[in-house]
């Protein structure tokens, strides 16, 4: 089965504590993903965070929404590391991949951080071509993300 990794990086004009504050709350990974998606925490993880799952154990299904109201997939969550402040790595199966990697990565620089998105996927589905497609939708999905990230914290 072929798998692809997707980079996407940008720098947001905020101090890593406060990015970090956002991308690992479920609301702030909501925002990044709207309209086309949002991602609902799973039953029982009510409260928590990435940074405050319990590290290794799969948490439960995390249910994929298109346009938020659509159910069509769903993350079956698992964050394996996490350095708070500065780096997650999320190791989870979907129903629709085989395997899912999102490592997000802070760095400070002047001005702001520097986030670094590593994706690395492989769909279930066996089909010539299939893995290259999703990392074309996906590169292009952490784009938008970046771009919501970066006007959430733009000057007013």
């Amino acid at each position: 089965m072929a798998t692809r990794t997707v980079e996407v990086r940008s720098e947001v004009r905020a101090p890593a504590t406060a990015v970090w504050a956002r991308v690992v709350h479920p609301d702030g990974i909501n925002h990044e993903m709207r309209p086309w998606l949002t991602m609902r925490m799973p039953r029982g993880a009510a409260g928590l965070s990435v940074d405050t799952v319990p590290l290794g154990q799969f948490v439960g299904r995390a249910w994929l929404r298109l346009f938020g109201v659509v159910p069509f997939d769903f993350d079956h969550l698992r964050v394996v590391e996490v350095e708070s402040g500065v780096r997650f790595l999320e190791r989870s199966t979907m129903m629709s991949m085989r395997r899912w990697e999102h490592e997000r990565v802070l760095t400070p620089v002047a001005g702001g951080t520097r986030v670094h998105d590593r994706i690395t996927l492989q769909p279930r589905l066996p089909v010539p071509g299939l893995a290259a497609v999703l990392a074309r939708v996906v590169d292009a999905f952490f784009r938008h993300r970046h771009r919501r990230l970066r006007r959430y914290f733009a000057p007013r």
